[in-house]
């Protein structure tokens, strides 16, 4: 279990010179101490167990002297990322933000409507992410983003690595972390750039399997080498597949934000980017898929030309030995009258007819190309 929460960095306002910043935490105690509330760079991550207390407790401000302290409102997270989390977890969330967190079961449903609805203005969006794409067994992992309010909340099972490269970003710059919004498009753009170097990769190992296929028969290996190119092409259409099934998945979450009126003017205009970088990376998907398609006719069609080749071997020493072992056969048989048992240049004679049987076919087969 691993749950963060990710808060607005501090913004220092004009009005008031030396002025605490906007929505920062209070930097001065009544003993006189510094915030140690405040946290680095304005993010707060609570690992393992998600303590509500530390954000929806009551807060008070420092005051001048003959003035009793002022309540301060809690500060509400830009970002709930909730990795694994425990049913007490869950609950906590659903009731400090009054919505029904889906279940796990309900987030692997296929159907529209279990995976992009608003339910009292707060917006479920669910979408399946490509996830341990560099392994011998790619998976796709559902991830639900849980708009309300002011606040981002994700639910995953998984972690896959756009979260953990987006969660280095936000410590490397809160900026990032600037609204619910700006994470929510943050996050779907790391999931579209990850799924973009996925299939550049996958590109590239295509084009070399390619040349592995219609390489020279000498410099081609055996039968081992041909099961190795199989399962590589077949992981290659397993990964694309997959990669196809998350676009999909992305495409259908951006038609349902683009019809949503509480995104404002430039959330609109960085949705349509990512909307047509998930219908460009779908089009390269399709290629790779039809490019592995291409290459297991190819390697099972020369794989075919090998058995042929074999095949026409055996027939072609059969062939030729026939003669032979037709000659070898009448001189077997245990007849009382057969002159040539008798003949002195008799054996002499059997034997060269053989030899001469057995290398007439072959030079002919030679001569004809067959061999």
């Amino acid at each position: 279990m691993d749950t963060n929460e990710f808060f607005a960095p501090a913004r220092t306002t004009s009005d008031e010179g030396g002025s605490r910043s906007e929505n920062a935490p209070d930097t001065e105690t009544h003993d006189g101490a510094s915030g140690a509330a405040a946290t680095e760079a304005g993010v707060a991550k609570v690992p393992d167990v998600l303590d509500v207390s530390s954000v929806s407790g009551d807060e008070t401000t420092a005051t001048p002297s003959g003035k009793s302290p002022v309540s301060k409102a809690p500060r509400t997270p830009v970002w709930v990322d909730l990795l694994s989390p425990s049913n007490d977890e869950i609950h906590e969330i659903e009731k400090r933000f009054g919505i029904e967190v889906p279940t796990r079961e309900e987030m692997q449903e296929i159907e529209l409507s279990s995976r992009l609805y608003d339910e009292d203005g707060a917006l479920f969006m669910t979408v399946s992410v490509l996830n341990r794409a560099a392994s011998d067994a790619p998976q796709t992992a559902a991830v639900t983003f849980i708009l309300v309010k002011k606040t981002l909340i994700t639910l995953r099972y998984a972690d896959p690595v756009p979260f953990k490269t987006f969660i280095r970003r936000v410590n490397r710059s809160p900026s990032l972390a600037h609204s619910a919004e700006t994470v929510l498009f943050g996050l779907l753009e790391q999931i579209v750039d990850r799924l973009a170097d996925v299939m550049e990769q996958a590109a590239a190992d295509l084009e070399g399997l390619s040349n592995q296929v219609f390489a020279s028969p000498e410099d081609r290996k055996s039968d081992q080498g041909h099961q190795e190119t199989l399962r590589q092409i077949g992981r290659a259409g397993n990964l694309s597949g997959k990669a196809k099934d998350s676009l999909l998945n992305l495409h259908r979450l951006g038609l349902f934000l683009s019809t949503q009126a509480r995104l404002k003017k430039d959330a609109k205009a960085r949705l349509k980017v990512i909307s047509r970088d998930i219908v460009s990376i779908t089009e390269h998907a399709n290629f790779i898929a039809n490019k592995v398609t291409f290459l297991l006719d190819a390697t099972l069609g020369m794989i075919s030309l090998e058995q042929n080749n074999i095949i026409k071997i055996f027939s072609v020493a059969a062939a030729a030995f026939l003669p032979p072992t037709l000659i070898a056969s009448i001189y077997g048989m245990n007849f009382e009258v057969m002159p040539e048992l008798d003949w002195q240049f008799g054996y002499p004679v059997a034997i060269g007819l053989m030899v001469l049987s057995a290398v007439l076919p072959l030079w002919y087969f030679k001569r004809k190309g067959w061999l």
